[in-house]
């Protein structure tokens, strides 16, 4: 805090304010102003400063002149020390508050009464949030499954919020992870992750293991596609026409085959390295956000069903917040079809409902038909849901595949489309000659009417 005195022959003048405390958003803070003074009391005027000192805004006056709470002095010959205190309430202070507060005094010149002598004090109020909002995302994700190669996975923790910037460190299965620092290439303040450093080194990349290939490889079919379930020519079905012969249910589901769960055997590190990264960025509230990043090579028969978890540290919290993912590869999609009961010419929905797991990181959908194309003449198409748009009786017991996969592991899961005829159709397509063939009729008859009197 500043002192800031004035003194002369006929009086003086001293003010301090008291030191203050970082505070939390939300608290009360009250500025104490004291000065000592043998001279009259004018004015106390509080002031917040901003923009670097060069404005200043006042949040509180006391006028003298027009109170009469003050001391007066009968004997102005008669040296009388004054002490005063003068104090301002801020109220459920917001980060907006943080910054310089300055306490200006002023008094009557003893030797003309009229003139005014100044002085005054300053206190910096630091305001500090808690972050209020933390989170665990994978980098560059949905991605597929790599049989054949390593894969770099990254979790990136954001805290929002906080002021100052809260401190942020990783834990797998609840134990702390050490971690190599690494400079981020996106802009803002780096820092270091909590653990001891080993030295830098660049990220994993282990050669292919010829003999694994080999017998991944026998496992693909001839046009190089991961083997199937025996359903890749399904037998012609027929249409479905009287009511008590229609299938039930309308739709099949087939049970889920697993096609890649033989890991190859270059993934062999049970300590890999982590590589840390911590990036502040400044936010216009006053707060800063922080993006920190894990990353190292996955290894999907160790990292399956691990818990990552996500801390932070920071002074205006009593205990450290925290989020957390498990990792796991996609299970038994459960596919829901609509219109349950689809019929010719409907739009066909073929949507992802959920997983038997909790899936993370967010799963990569691909869709084929088994033995043929797309709808629209494509071989696959990606998404959560599959639209068949004015479906033809030829789709009539027609396979589908939808192929969920993330860096973890990959699945499969088929379903049958069962296409019923369509009443309102068939009334308009039925024998569209009939119209013709009456008139034809009725113009014979008549003519054999008109000649049998004749004969």
């Amino acid at each position: 805090y500043l002192l800031m005195s004035y003194f002369a022959s006929a009086g003086y003048l001293t003010v301090t304010i008291e030191p203050l405390l970082p505070v939390v958003v939300g608290d009360t803070v009250t500025l104490k102003c004291n000065f000592k003074t043998d001279g009259r009391l004018r004015e106390i005027v509080w002031y917040r400063v901003t923009d670097g000192g060069t404005i200043k805004q006042k949040i509180f006056t006391y006028d003298a002149m027009f109170n009469t709470n003050y001391s007066h002095m009968e004997d102005y010959r008669r040296r009388e020390d004054l002490v005063y205190q003068s104090t301002v309430r801020l109220p459920e202070v917001r980060i907006s508050d943080n910054g310089p507060y300055e306490c200006h005094v002023g008094i009557y010149d003893r030797a003309t009464r009229e003139k005014v002598v100044l002085a005054s004090g300053n206190v910096f109020l630091t305001v500090m949030s808690p972050p209020n909002n933390i989170s665990v995302v994978a980098e560059n994700t949905p991605a597929p499954f790599s049989r054949y190669q390593a894969q770099n996975l990254t979790l990136v923790c954001t805290a929002k919020g906080g002021k100052p910037a809260p401190s942020v460190y990783f834990k797998r299965d609840g134990e702390l992870i050490e971690v190599i620092s690494y400079v981020s290439p996106t802009v803002g303040y780096e820092g270091s992750g909590p653990a001891g450093v080993r030295g830098a080194r660049p990220l994993i990349s282990r050669d292919l293991d010829d003999t694994k290939l080999r017998k991944s490889l026998s496992l693909l079919s001839p046009d190089g596609r991961p083997g199937r379930l025996n359903t890749e020519s399904p037998g012609r079905s027929y249409m479905a026409r009287q009511p008590g012969q229609e299938p039930s249910p309308a739709t099949e589901t087939i049970p889920e085959t697993v096609v890649n769960r033989e890991f190859p055997r270059w993934v062999q590190s049970t300590d890999p390295l982590y590589y840390f990264s911590n990036t502040q960025i400044p936010q216009s509230d006053g707060s800063v956000l922080v993006q920190a990043k894990l990353t190292w090579t996955l290894n999907p028969q160790l990292d399956n069903d691990a818990l990552f978890s996500c801390e932070i540290t920071h002074p205006a919290l009593s205990m450290p917040m925290q989020t957390e993912v498990i990792l796991a590869a996609p299970k038994g999609p459960k596919l829901m079809i609509t219109p349950t009961r689809a019929k010719v010419g409907d739009t066909v929905r073929i949507t992802v409902q959920g997983f038997q797991n909790e899936v993370f990181p967010e799963p990569l959908f691909t869709w084929t038909r088994v033995g043929g194309r797309l709808l629209d003449g494509s071989t696959e198409r990606d998404g959560k849901e599959l639209v068949l748009e004015r479906v033809p009786a030829e789709l009539n017991g027609s396979m589908y595949r939808c192929t969920a996969q993330n860096p973890l592991g990959s699945t499969d899961t088929h379903i049958r489309l069962i296409v019923f005829e369509n009443p309102s159709m068939m009334k308009n397509t039925q024998n569209p000659n009939s119209k013709y063939l009456n008139a034809s009729m009725i113009r014979f008859l008549g003519c054999v009417s008109f000649l049998l009197p004749l004969v």
